[in-house]
């Protein structure tokens, strides 16, 4: 948020709702590999997390029709 400005109750509670939706799995590795990572969801367009979901779904996918 911008400086000065306070997260409201509302804001939070709206915030704990949404990330009930997830769950995190951490995944280890070199500073240099997640900085490749993050350069290449980059190029893609897309977030560092849109990128390993797509990349696991694709896989999955090929793995089940195989």
């Amino acid at each position: 948020m911008p400086e000065g400005r306070k997260t409201t109750e509302a804001q939070k509670r709206a915030k704990q709702k949404y990330m009930e939706r997830f769950v995190e799995i951490k995944v280890r590795m070199t500073p240099e590999r997640r900085a490749e990572v993050q350069a290449h969801a980059q190029a893609q367009g897309e977030s560092t997390t849109a990128f390993i979901n797509r990349a696991i779904d694709e896989q999955v996918k090929r793995d089940n029709d195989e």
